[in-house]
Formats: C-alpha cells, structure tokens, sequence
C-alpha cells in the first residue's frame, strides 16, 4: 500500500487549481485522463519561464509610461496564459460543471522541507464534503479530493480503519500512488450504486488496474465486481497470462476468486488420457472429409506443441496412442479378409464402394497415428506390430490397387522414419520389416507416385535405401539383389535405390581390397 499520512494542509506546500469534473446523478466522479496532468504540467512549466522573464520590447518603439506598459504585458500574458490552461483542461473532459478558477499561488516558506509539488487537482464541492484525500503521484503531481468520510468509512476498510484512529480527520494523504487516476476511479465509485455498469464499458486491462487499486482501498464490493467481470469477459492474446498471474495474488478463500481459475485448471480427477482417447475416438471415426483432414491437422499440431513443453518427460498418451492403433489394425485387417473374399467381386457396386472406402479411412487413420508416434519419437513398438502383420501382407495381393495403396503409405512412412532415425528398431526388426513389407510398396509403387500428391518419392527412397543400409552386408546383398531384379524390370514403376546400391558395392567390392592394402602396410612398416 502507498505510504499514509494524516494531517491538514500546510500553506504553500501545493499549487491549487480546481478543474472541471462530470457528476453523475449516482454522484460518480470522472477523472481527467493522464494527458491532462501532462498538459497542465506543461502549462504551468511555461507559465512559470514567462512570468520569470518579461517580453523584450521591438526596437525602434517607445513608452512613454516604461512602468505602465509593464503592467499592461504582465496582465495580458497572465490572462492568455489562464486562457490557454482552460482551453486544454476542457477539451480533454467530459464536464457538467464547466466553471474554471484561476490558479492561485501561493509562495512556499524559504524554510518549508517539505519539496513542493507541481499541481493538485481539486474534486467535489468543499462545502457539502468533510474530509479531504490527497493522492500524491508521480512526477509530483497531487489530486485533491473532497469527500465524505461516512462514504469511504462504509465502503472501505482502509479509510474506515484510518478514520477510527484520530479523531477529528481533517485530510488524510497517500503518497507515492502508483496510478493515481484509477485512485480517483475507484473513489468515486463508491459514490455509486451499480458498479458492474461502470465496469463494462473499460477493458480488461483498466479493470485489473481497478482490481489492484480497490483490493488495496480494502473495497469489498468493488473487488467482487471486478472478478465478476474478469470472470464473464472472454480473455484475449496474452490477456488470460496476465489475468491468472494478478488474480492469484488475491486470496482465493478470501475473495472467491476460485471460478475465474477455473476456466484454466480443472479440478476433476479424469487423467488427461481419457480426454486424448476420447478425441482421438471422435476424429478416427469420422467420416467426414474436410473436418477429419483439419481436425487431424490441428490434433497434430498441438501434440507437436506438448511434445516441445513436455521434452525429457514420460509420454503421457503413448498406451492411448497405440490402443488406437490396435483397433484401426484389428479393423483394417476385418475389412482385408472381407474385400478378400471370393464372392466379393460379385457383389454389388455400393457394397464394394463401401468396403474400399473404410479401408481408406481405416489406413489413412493409421498413418496419422504413425506420424504422432514417430513426432513423439515412440514408434519403435508399433514398427514391430506393422513388421508382424503376416497375414495382412499375405491379403494384401488379393485386393485391387485402389483398394490397398493407402497401406503401402504406412510401410513407406516407417522407412522414413527408420532412415531419418526418428525410430530405432532393433537389427532383427528391421529385416523382418523389410522382408515382409518391402515387396508390396514395389508393387504399389508406380500408384503411389501418380495417385498421391503427398508422396515424395525421393524421401521415401532414401529411407528405403538407409534401412537396407543398417542390416549386416550380407542382408544388404540380398535385399539389393532383390530389388535390382524388380528395378531392371518395370524400371521408374520401382523405387530407386541406385544410391543405396552404390554404397553397398562400394562396402562389398572397394572396401576389403582396401583394408587389405592398408593391412599390407602395416606389415611391411612392422618388419622394417
């Protein structure tokens, strides 16, 4: 709280001037603004260099009465000056009482300590109020107020606290005020009845000012409308940071404050698995294109964000994630066996539209899961489960190519994968993967490159190429012999690891003749 002192005023200590103010019929002041003080700081600066220095005469005139012209000069100065004064504090508030007193100053005692300020701004009529508050602010400037002591004693329990002390009060003075305007402010809103109207019209900024300002006055009524406020208003940008952080300076057992933390934290025990499930439940099974797409694109996103907040900690959706990954396998594989079925050809067209369309949806999931696990760097497990899936590769010749390709986009994303080293399977693994998966990308290749927009044949063949690359070199042969007889087959219709190849002949062919050369060497420095 700002420094408090109790005392009447001294005589030349303040420069007085009574402005203008706006009183409503609830008897609210309205405070100038801050630019207000600023100007007639300003005013009174250069009213005080211009009385100090009087105007040069032009040359060539003359006075008859040198004595009387200077008294002429210094009373018009002084009125254009007063003038101006008024002209600048009324343009800048909304007054009913619009009359202006010239300003009266009064000269301090050589001997006064007391440093003196450079205005204080007059409130309310001093007949009808019998106690007087100064706010002392910053760059000196004093607000004088005229009020009345049964009004601040009801409404605030620092004023009432103060006001039982000492008896007669006759001012009361807080100095150094941080905002002394939302000091006027707040007031003048115990002169009012409904507070919540005044507060509606100020943004949420003004309002914090307010809250901090009436929580220090100890003005019950006035903090409870704020948090009202603040907790009915939608917050904005960086505003809901800014609002936690100066609401959790309250007492929330004190002020009630716990509804307005609500809307951030949560006191229901669910763990936040259940709500992932429960979304990811609600985007998996959704058949519509356009909000599966955007609603996946966002989830993604966000999971990217936890994932940055959360680094170094223990995932807390991976048994989430790979649950879902079960079920879309489980289904996915349903469907296979189905679209595999001898009769299936024969059956009508929309039966067979529908089928080819959940296997789309159904893929199209998986390789979304894919990708969180492998954003998340946990994926090594799921490489495993798609390594195994035995009998959906032996299914997956049986199906037409429109039906499948969407599959063989889940075996190319793992190579990625595998080739970026955003998964690290184990040596056994990874030829498995490669033995069981590796020939149906082949043969959905060439529908991969024309049909999918999204997929970027160079990556995908450089991670083709680093996974054979990771296996022993004799593996290495055998995938590479492997694919050279698909490739010098259908040509560009298969993925070209020509790269790859080279660094395996290099590895089987250059590299032993080499070593043997530099053991060689060895030798022959050795003996001599």
């Amino acid at each position: 709280m700002a420094d408090f002192r109790v005392r009447s005023l001294e005589p030349g200590q303040t420069k007085i001037r009574n402005v203008p103010i706006a009183v409503t019929p609830e008897g609210f002041w309205c405070c100038p603004a801050p630019v207000v003080f600023q100007r007639t700081i300003k005013h009174q600066n250069n009213q005080n260099k211009q009385k100090s220095s009087p105007p040069r005469k032009l040359n060539g005139q003359k006075s008859t009465n040198p004595q009387g012209d200077k008294r002429q000069l210094a009373h018009q100065l002084k009125s254009q000056v007063a003038s101006e004064d008024q002209k600048c504090l009324a343009s800048n508030t909304s007054c009913v009482n619009t009359a202006m007193t010239p300003e009266r100053v009064v000269k301090a005692n050589s001997g006064n300590p007391h440093p003196q300020r450079k205005i204080s701004v007059g409130f309310g009529k001093p007949d009808t109020c019998d106690l007087k508050v100064v706010l002392s602010g910053k760059e000196n400037i004093a607000v004088r107020m005229n009020v009345h002591r049964s009004i601040l004693a009801e409404h605030s329990s620092f004023f009432a606290e103060k006001l039982a002390k000492q008896s007669p009060v006759i001012c009361i003075e807080i100095g150094d005020c941080e905002d002394v305007e939302i000091y006027v402010e707040a007031i003048g809103l115990m002169y009012c009845k409904e507070i919540k109207q005044r507060l509606i019209k100020l943004s949420v900024a003004h309002v914090l000012r307010m809250l901090k300002v009436a929580e220090a006055l100890g003005f019950q009524l006035c903090v409870k409308c704020c948090l009202d406020y603040l907790e009915a208003v939608p917050w904005v940008g960086d505003e809901e940071e800014t609002i936690v952080s100066s609401i959790r300076c309250l007492g929330i057992d004190k002020y009630g404050i716990s509804p307005i933390l609500k809307r951030v934290s949560s006191d229901i025990s669910n763990p936040p698995n259940d709500t992932l499930a429960r979304i990811l439940e609600l985007v998996l099974k959704s058949n519509e294109d356009k909000g599966r797409r955007e609603m996946k694109s966002l989830v993604l996103k966000l999971l990217k964000e936890n994932n940055q907040w959360m680094s170094g900690s223990a995932d807390i959706c991976s048994e989430t994630l790979y649950n879902s990954c079960q079920t879309c396998l489980q289904s996915l594989l349903l469907l296979f066996r189905e679209a595999s079925e001898p009769g299936f050809v024969e059956q009508d067209l929309a039966k067979k539209e529908t089928i080819t369309r959940q296997i789309s949806l159904e893929a199209d999931n998986l390789l979304w899961l894919v990708e969180i696990l492998s954003d998340r760097h946990i994926a090594d497990d799921f490489v495993v489960i798609w390594a195994n899936q035995e009998e959906l590769t032996l299914l997956h010749p049986k199906l037409p190519i429109v039906s499948r390709h969407l599959v063989s986009r889940i075996t190319a994303r793992i190579f990625v994968g595998i080739g970026k080293g955003e998964m690290l399977p184990s040596k056994d693994t990874r030829q498995m993967l490669l033995q069981v998966w590796l020939q149906p990308l082949i043969d959905d290749y060439s529908w991969l490159q024309h049909g999918c927009r999204s997929f970027d044949c160079k990556v995908v063949e450089e991670g083709i190429g680093r996974t054979i690359l990771t296996l022993p070199l004799e593996d290495q042969q055998t995938m590479m012999l492997s694919w050279l007889g698909s490739f010098l087959k259908v040509g560009d219709n298969c993925p070209n690891l020509q790269r790859a190849f080279e660094v395996w002949w290099r590895r089987t062919f250059i590299r032993p003749y080499l070593e043997q050369q530099g053991n060689a060497l060895q030798s022959d420095s050795k003996f001599n």
